[in-house]
């Protein structure tokens, strides 16, 4: 009954997809990614899902890709420019004072794998990244090497739900993505001398 309800949602976005303009329901999928991105309350992996649902694996997965990257980078320019003002109430607390010290001596292939596991929370990576002294070279191409992992895992976990925890391959095939995550981290260290 779950299934068909689900099935029938899914039928019913598609159509939509298909009678209105597809720019604007590009602009939709998107949207509710980047706004996820902003306020992390919201649903990541059901949005991935719908969107590789509706556009399809490959366009899918690109529009998520892209719309997280937005997101993310949205929301670590809210909070560079926040910073002064936050760092007057940060610099009263010594344990905030310690983190960030911690996130401004994080090596780029380090940030790489915490971005790419699933459960991170991003939006506290965000606010930390936006606070902190990195510069947004290295944070950029972080998020750009790491949330092909984020996205791989949420599309495929949401477009097979339970199916995909059971499934040894998909754990093993997301472990390699989070491999290479860390190995092209240590290619884009060394090219781009990121520290």
């Amino acid at each position: 009954m779950i299934a068909n309800l689900i099935e029938t949602n899914i039928d019913l976005l598609k159509e939509f997809v298909q009678q209105s303009n597809l720019f604007f329901a590009l602009a939709i999928g998107m949207g509710l990614i980047i706004l996820e991105s902003i306020i992390p309350m919201l649903p990541l992996a059901v949005f991935i899902a719908i969107n590789m649902l509706v556009f399809g694996n490959v366009i899918g997965f690109f529009l998520s890709w892209i719309a997280t990257i937005i997101g993310c980078t949205l929301s670590f320019f809210i909070f560079r420019k926040l910073k002064n003002k936050l760092w007057k109430w940060i610099g009263k607390r010594e344990g905030l004072i310690e983190l960030m010290n911690r996130v401004n001596q994080i090596s780029f292939s380090s940030l790489v794998i915490i971005l790419a596991f699933p459960f991170t929370p991003a939006f506290s990576i965000n606010i930390g990244a936006g606070l902190s002294n990195m510069s947004y070279q290295k944070y950029l191409f972080a998020l750009l090497i790491s949330k092909i992992s984020i996205v791989y895992f949420w599309g495929f976990i949401g477009t097979t739900l339970v199916e995909s925890l059971t499934d040894i391959g998909v754990l093993i095939k997301i472990a390699i993505i989070i491999f290479v995550a860390f190995i092209l981290s240590k290619i884009v260290t060394k090219k781009f001398d990121i520290k």
